[in-house]
């Protein structure tokens, strides 16, 4: 780890702004293509009726490792908050690669069967949730790079704002899958 974290800390401020926004645009390029044109990249007939429930457990998950994650470094438990906190990181990863594999070989759009207010309030957390997932990932990026640069003054100033988003992001994600495939599942 002693090779990467000198070869971390040699990267000027540029460098890592360029390195963080050109991982953001790819991500949300490549999932906005994946929304606007389902199965485009499909690689064949895989059955991926699972992943719904997948991305609502690792979301879950995620939130608990965040909570607890947050909990640790409020009692000084430094070691705790960053394995919790990495482990947040690369459940997220994971949950970006299933989710741009499932909306690569599903062929059916999902549709939210609920109707009246409940359709406003599925909209309302649906469209926050997209769009804070895409400001989640600069933020994350940012938050550990600050951490592994031993910046903690920057981490702590932005975690403060990656750390409510992110829980909102994840506890969104499972509401959603909620919405969609238990309580209004056609």
């Amino acid at each position: 780890m002693k090779t990467s974290d000198s070869y971390i800390q040699r990267i000027d401020e540029k460098g890592i702004s360029l390195i963080v926004y050109s991982l953001t645009i790819v991500v949300i390029l490549l999932v906005a293509f994946l929304m606007m044109f389902p199965s485009a990249l499909s690689m064949g007939k895989y059955n991926v009726e699972y992943a719904p429930k997948l991305h609502a457990f690792i979301n879950g998950t995620c939130a608990v490792l965040l909570t607890v994650g947050f909990i640790a470094i409020r009692n000084k438990k430094i070691a705790l908050h960053k394995t919790l906190m990495i482990s947040a990181f690369i459940l997220s990863c994971i949950f970006l690669l299933s989710y741009v594999f499932y909306h690569s070989q599903k062929t059916e759009p999902t549709v939210f069967t609920g109707e009246g207010i409940i359709r406003w309030v599925y909209f309302l957390i649906l469209i926050t949730h997209i769009v804070l997932a895409a400001i989640i990932v600069p933020l994350a990026l940012f938050t550990i790079l600050r951490s592994w640069r031993g910046e903690f003054e920057k981490h702590k100033k932005i975690a403060r704002i990656t750390f409510p988003l992110w829980l909102y992001v994840t506890v969104t994600g499972v509401l959603v899958y909620c919405m969609l495939y238990v309580w209004f599942a056609s």
